[in-house]
């Protein structure tokens, strides 16, 4: 099993930054691939960003691409993403996942296990 706790959402201003972090434990998290995904009101869930469990691969929605980066460390069982010039539409609740299979189920949207997320809210 694998639970996943994330933090560092707020408020920020249009162009701000954040930087939020999923704390994982469980001894299975170092063979997952780990990523993020968000969810605005009225909205279904969507990907975010995803990094492969060894850390060299890395996977972004389009409409993040070159604003947000995603890492991990391996040593402190964290996943972080950065956040940069964020933009009102960027306001959701970011959720951390994870997946034993790899990086493309979640690009696809499923994950084994899930966080229970952290609100980010930008104001224009």
């Amino acid at each position: 099993q694998v639970q996943l706790v994330e933090s560092g959402g707020g408020l920020v201003q249009a162009g701000g930054s954040l930087r939020l972090s999923c704390a994982a434990s469980g001894r299975t998290f170092r063979n997952c691939a780990t990523g993020w995904f968000r969810q605005a009101p009225g909205k279904e869930r969507e990907f975010v960003a995803a990094i492969s469990r060894r850390g060299s691969i890395t996977n972004y929605a389009d409409s993040v691409k070159d604003r947000f980066t995603i890492s991990r460390d391996y040593g402190k069982n964290t996943v972080y993403l950065q956040m940069n010039s964020l933009k009102a539409e960027d306001t959701a609740v970011y959720y951390c996942a994870a997946d034993m299979i790899g990086g493309s189920r979640l690009v696809g949207g499923h994950a084994d296990y899930w966080g229970q997320g952290t609100q980010v809210t930008v104001s224009s």
